[in-house]
């Protein structure tokens, strides 16, 4: 019989693509199941990355009216008559909403003694794991299929030598909300210079929100020395099929991170107040680049320790020079 299966996960686009390991391991496990997926309308472009999706549901769940939002996804939820839920996240309420979706078998994270009575089986959160692992625990309970990684439409190209596309940005909402989580503009445009410099084809690429950096970089940086793609790359799939056809990457701490790990390009990635260690994965291809003297006791600090970055940004205090280096020799 044909199941019919919900998941939930609100959050930005990485965490999108960071779960989507857990859909891919129940759709294999349930071959001819109708998969539907509930998700914040910032993150649809999911969607282009992978056809095992099969419908969207979606909920504005960080504006004003949030609760609003969750009733009328509720309301959606009873109209489609699923057989099983699973949901993300760790707050308390999450075991009371998909009570009430009355949807026969239910999966969430264990968040206490309600949780335990209210749904299903309740999975023991472990953070202190790369993220698509945790996420992953999510739906042990329905399979043993496991899957390491992120797997999207695109495939690995045979990548044009000595080729390197930077991909500077983070979300504009992450910077709105003081999550500051890559180097400044300027050191971008060093970067870009040196590389340059050392014979390099530079390959810049960048979405809506990464129009300030860019702009710095094309300002300061003489056009005959990189490749102007900001822009050019109109969806997620498309900036895939561009990370796909080059020798390294390298990127801040954002979404596209996630898409160069599904691929299995060589990545460098620019970490501050974030884990590495719960973001990439551990097969050698994903390389962090961090500050080597910050001396900050708290770091990494956002999420687990803070909700917005400090003043000082210690962590982040990487020059030009460390970040070629380490992209050269890598």
């Amino acid at each position: 019989m044909k199941k019919k299966i919900l998941f939930i996960n609100f959050g930005g686009l990485g965490d999108e693509i960071l779960f989507l390991p857990s859909v891919i391991s129940v759709k294999k496990e349930f071959p001819t199941s109708e998969i539907t997926l509930a998700l914040e309308n910032r993150s649809k472009g999911i969607t282009t990355l992978t056809d095992i999706i099969d419908n969207t549901l979606f909920a504005d769940i960080k504006g004003k009216n949030k609760y609003f939002e969750l009733l009328k996804l509720l309301f959606k939820i009873w109209t489609k008559k699923f057989d099983i839920v699973i949901s993300s996240g760790s707050n308390k309420f999450i075991s009371i909403f998909l009570f009430f979706t009355f949807i026969k078998k239910r999966y969430g994270y264990n968040t206490g003694r309600l949780s335990q009575i209210l749904l299903t089986k309740a999975i023991d959160l472990n953070k202190n794991q790369y993220a698509v692992n945790m996420y992953h625990d999510l739906v042990k309970p329905l399979t043993n299929i496991i899957t390491e990684l992120p797997q999207i439409n695109t495939k690995r190209k045979n990548p044009e030598p000595d080729t390197i596309l930077i991909h500077p940005g983070v979300s504009l909402l992450s910077v709105r909300k003081n999550m500051i989580k890559t180097i400044s503009a300027n050191i971008w445009a060093e970067v870009v210079n040196k590389l340059a410099d050392h014979g390099k084809k530079v390959i810049l690429a960048g979405g809506p929100d990464d129009k300030e950096t860019v702009d710095t970089i094309v300002n300061n940086v003489s056009a005959y020395k990189f490749t102007n793609m900001y822009g050019k790359t109109k969806n997620l799939q498309e900036l895939a099929e561009l990370i796909s056809e080059t020798e390294k990457f390298l990127c801040s701490d954002s979404a596209p991170l996630h898409i160069a790990a599904a691929l299995g390009v060589k990545t460098f990635v620019i970490f501050g107040s974030t884990d590495d260690k719960k973001l990439i994965p551990q097969n050698g291809l994903v390389i962090p680049i961090k500050a080597k003297n910050c001396t900050c006791s708290l770091q990494p600090c956002l999420w687990e320790k803070r909700q917005t970055t400090c003043e000082t940004l210690d962590c982040l205090k990487i020059s030009a020079d460390e970040i070629v280096n380490t992209v050269l020799n890598g």
